[in-house]
């Protein structure tokens, strides 16, 4: 059941080589057919983004109405995409499409020019030479998903080359630098290329449609740069994949001169109101201090009380010619008496004084002296 998955598009690419009699070519073939397969897609997801961007006003001002409830937000969000038919899922839709494919071709291209080893390769001497096994004698191609009788499968069995315009699409530009230094820099010239294509691509989608509020700078590099990134890892595929998505990049500078036209053609158009929308959502985020793009998750609340926390006054420093409150003095247990008033001490001693005196009769001499 997953070889069907394979022996499909090969058969499509082994038909086109029966016609065109190139392998370049046919692959060339197979990327203008899936293109024009991917291109309703990508023309529905475009709308569904410009959709998206021209109700960028309306969805601020929801994240701003519902920032503390995440739930309540996503509920008016899915009324606002209800009530416009809009699909925010649409612009994936070419992605997940494409995706697919490039493992399809890379499998078929790998099947094509498979080179059995080990105990593969003494079963498929034996059944190739009837029983004659010629150590010395290298196998070749074995290719796979093929028919035997199809005229691909004749071309490439027992060869070690798969060669369209005196190119080796069977070897990746890595493995030829190893090989053949001068040849190898005419391969890594085409993933170079590849990558030129990419950045021009890019370049007119950041320059026809006006990015998200929400985006940053740094993503917006990202966005820029990362199918440039993307074009240098094909260094290590073959050079067949290399040439599909060299074809498939021109048709999508084609593709993008189209959508320019169609969507950006006038004033009145939706992509330029996809762009007074975002302009704005941008002037309602700034009145808003920024704090409605970043909608209502955990980190966006974390920020907003950091800056009303900033924006909150502070208290005013306690000057020094004020003079502090008194401070509570604790009663002591030794005490100064007042001044003219004996202390305890003192009046126990005159009590005792007093008693002694009224109980002795006075001496003979103070009678005497009164």
């Amino acid at each position: 059941m997953i070889a069907g998955v394979f022996e499909v598009p090969a058969a499509l690419l082994d038909w086109l080589y029966s016609i065109t009699h190139s392998y370049a070519a046919s692959i060339a073939l197979i990327a203008g057919i899936v293109m024009l397969m991917v291109t309703p897609l990508i023309l529905k997801s475009t709308k569904g983004m410009l959709e998206m961007q021209r109700l960028a006003p309306e969805m601020r001002k929801l994240q701003n109405e519902y920032r503390s409830d995440r739930q309540k937000l996503n509920e008016e969000m899915m009324k606002l995409y209800q009530e416009h038919k809009v699909n925010p899922m649409a612009s994936c839709l070419p992605m997940v499409a494409q995706m697919p494919v490039f493992i399809i071709m890379y499998r078929i291209l790998r099947g094509l020019t498979y080179r059995p080893i080990g105990g593969n390769e003494l079963v498929a001497r034996a059944v190739l030479n009837a029983g004659n096994v010629d150590p010395g004698v290298e196998i070749g191609f074995l290719p796979r998903y093929v028919s035997k009788s199809s005229e691909m499968y004749l071309s490439l069995v027992r060869m070690d080359h798969m060669s369209s315009f005196g190119l080796d699409l069977s070897l990746s530009p890595a493995e030829m630098l190893g090989q053949d230094f001068a040849r190898g820099m005419i391969y890594a010239a085409l993933v170079v290329f590849l990558g030129g294509l990419y950045f021009f691509q890019q370049r007119m989608v950041a320059a026809r449609a006006a990015v998200s509020p929400t985006m940053s700078e740094s993503q917006q590099k990202l966005m820029q740069y990362l199918p440039v990134v993307f074009a240098v890892f094909q260094v290590f595929f073959l050079l067949g994949l290399v040439v599909y998505y060299i074809v498939q990049s021109l048709l999508r500078i084609l593709q993008q001169l189209y959508i320019t036209k169609r969507f950006y053609g006038h004033d009145q158009s939706l992509g330029r109101q996809a762009q007074a929308a975002s302009e704005r959502a941008r002037e309602i985020s700034k009145q808003d201090g920024g704090s409605g793009a970043t909608g209502g998750g955990p980190l966006a609340k974390a920020r907003r009380d950091l800056a009303e926390a900033k924006k909150a006054p502070k208290p005013k420093p306690r000057s020094k010619d004020r003079a502090a409150p008194p401070a509570a003095v604790s009663p002591s247990k030794r005490t100064t008496a007042p001044k003219n008033r004996p202390t305890p001490s003192a009046q126990r001693s005159s009590d005792r004084s007093s008693n002694r005196s009224a109980g002795r009769p006075s001496s003979p001499n103070k009678r005497k002296r009164k």
